[in-house]
C-alpha cells in the first residue's frame, strides 16, 4: 500500500503507477492548468478523467480529496520531506508545482510576488467572470429574459480583457516572462470562443490578447496538455 493506493479516491479512480502525481481533472480551463503545467516542467504524472456530473464530482471518493466538489485536485506521492500532499484548487496546485520544480514562477521574490499577483488576477477575477458570463450567454442563464445578468457579466469581462491588453502592451508574457500566471489566464480567454462571446466582448479588437493567445497555443506542452485527460 502507498500513498496513493490508501486514499480513498483510488478506490474509484484506481492508479495505474501509483508512485507518480496523481491528476483528477476534466478539459476544461480550471483543468487544463495543471496538465499544461505539467507538461511544461516534465513531471511524470497520470491522469484521471473526472466527470463533471453529481455522480463523480459528489461521490464520497472524490469529496474525500476535494470537499468542495470541483476538478482539478492532485495526489503527489512524492512531496516536501518524503510525505505525499493531497490538493485542491487550480491556482493553488499550480503555486506548488512551480515551487516543486523551481520553474514558471520568476527568477526571484519580486518576480514571484508578481507572478502570484497575476495568478491571483485570473482566480479572483478572469475565472469567475467568465465563467458566469459563460452561463448567462450561452448556457441555462441565456434563457433569462431579464437582460442584466448578462450586461453585468459581459461588461465586467470586457473591463478584465483591457486591464490584459494594456498589460501586454510591449511584452510577450503577463507578468514579464512566461510563469503560471500565463497558464492559468490563457485557458479561460481561449473559452470565450467555446462560449461564443468573442464578438460581444470585443475580443477581436485586442490584438494584443490574440498575439499573447496564439503564442500561448504554439507551446508543445500546451498543445499536449489542453486535451489530458482526453475529452470521452
Amino acid at each position: 500500500m502507498s500513498f496513493v493506493t490508501d486514499h480513498p479516491i483510488n478506490g474509484k479512480y484506481q492508479a495505474e503507477n501509483p508512485d507518480v502525481l496523481q491528476l483528477y481533472a476534466f478539459p476544461t480551463p480550471n483543468g487544463v492548468k495543471v496538465s499544461i503545467m505539467l507538461e511544461e516542467i516534465g513531471l511524470p504524472y497520470e491522469a484521471h478523467l473526472v466527470g463533471l456530473s453529481d455522480a463523480e464530482v459528489k461521490s464520497p471518493e472524490f469529496l474525500a480529496l476535494n470537499p468542495n466538489n470541483k476538478i482539478p485536485a492532485i495526489l503527489d506521492p512524492n512531496g516536501p520531506d518524503g510525505e505525499g500532499v493531497a490538493l485542491f484548487e487550480s491556482g493553488a496546485i499550480l503555486i506548488y508545482l512551480a515551487e516543486k520544480s523551481g520553474k514558471l514562477i520568476g527568477k526571484s521574490a519580486a518576480d514571484k510576488a508578481r507572478v502570484i499577483q497575476w495568478l491571483m488576477f485570473q482566480m479572483g477575477g478572469v475565472g469567475p467572470m467568465l465563467g458566469q458570463l459563460g452561463f448567462f450567454y450561452k448556457f441555462a442563464g441565456a434563457d433569462i429574459e431579464d437582460p442584466r445578468p448578462r450586461e453585468r457579466y459581459i461588461g465586467e469581462a470586457k473591463r478584465l480583457l483591457n486591464v490584459m491588453e494594456k498589460q501586454l502592451e510591449g511584452q510577450d508574457w503577463i507578468a514579464g516572462e512566461y510563469s503560471i500566471a500565463d497558464i492559468a489566464l490563457a485557458p479561460w480567454i481561449g473559452a470565450l470562443d467555446f462560449y461564443g462571446a468573442t464578438e460581444v466582448v470585443g475580443l477581436n479588437g485586442m490584438p494584443n490578447i490574440l498575439a499573447y493567445l496564439e503564442r500561448f497555443r504554439a507551446r508543445p506542452a500546451v498543445q499536449k496538455g489542453m486535451d489530458v485527460p482526453p475529452r470521452p
